[in-house]
């Protein structure tokens, strides 16, 4: 394990019940790396991704980020480190239907205590990297499901955070519009440095990383191992 890596796990394992989940998982992403994590349903892939992202905690090992032990943090420290370090894309888009892009994209920016312009100003150059600048002030209900998702990033982005963590992120999207989402990933990880950790059913965005794990009963195959 490399004491320099953005995030380290290290011996992580997880049970629901008498289901054990993850079996003792050891991992390091390194920063601006993008990794990907395959495996059937039930392998322990989402249920990793959230142990990393601090939405679930492990039953034992431990989570480093930015050298930080985060299963050790009381609630409150968590909820404001996951605000500053940690982005989150979802298969669906979950943007409110009420609020515009632009305030969805916001939203992390305004807990985080920036003025709406500061968090307009912050979230104006993404939406011109992603390409849907023309489509800040529409709202939800009034764009294609490849920009909802692409706000959805925007989001993700806004508090220029140290990873975002992606559960199927183009799973809800037909091919062209998942294949623009996988070619934006690789450009932000080009233009901003950004660090990706994405769980993936899809075999070309899991050839497009600089790592692809592929994870089987709660643990990472080796390259020998039969998927």
């Amino acid at each position: 394990m490399e004491p320099s890596a953005l995030i380290v796990a290290r011996s992580v394992k997880k049970s629901y019940g008498k289901l054990d989940v993850l079996k003792g998982i050891d991992l390091a992403v390194q920063s601006s790396e993008i990794v990907c994590i395959t495996g059937e349903s039930g392998a322990g892939k989402s249920t990793l991704l959230h142990i990393l992202g601090t939405l679930d905690t492990p039953d034992a090992g431990d989570v480093f980020i930015k050298n930080e032990r985060i299963n050790g943090m009381d609630r409150r420290r968590l909820s404001q480190f996951r605000n500053q370090n940690l982005g989150f894309v979802f298969q669906f888009h979950q943007l409110l239907p009420e609020f515009s892009a632009l305030e969805n994209a916001c939203i992390p920016a305004w807990i985080a205590g920036m003025s709406k312009k500061q968090a307009a100003d912050k979230a104006m150059p993404l939406f011109e990297l992603l390409g849907i600048a023309d489509r800040m002030h529409h709202n939800p209900s009034e764009l294609s499901g490849g920009e909802q998702q692409r706000v959805s990033v925007v989001r993700a982005l806004i508090n220029n955070p140290a990873v975002v963590f992606a559960d199927e992120p183009s799973g809800n999207l037909d091919s062209k519009n998942a294949r623009a989402l996988h070619d934006y990933f690789l450009k932000l990880r080009e233009e901003l440095g950004q660090t990706f950790v994405i769980v993936t059913h899809n075999p070309e965005l899991a050839g497009m990383a600089d790592r692809h794990l592929h994870m089987k009963d709660g643990l990472f195959l080796q390259n020998n191992e039969s998927v």
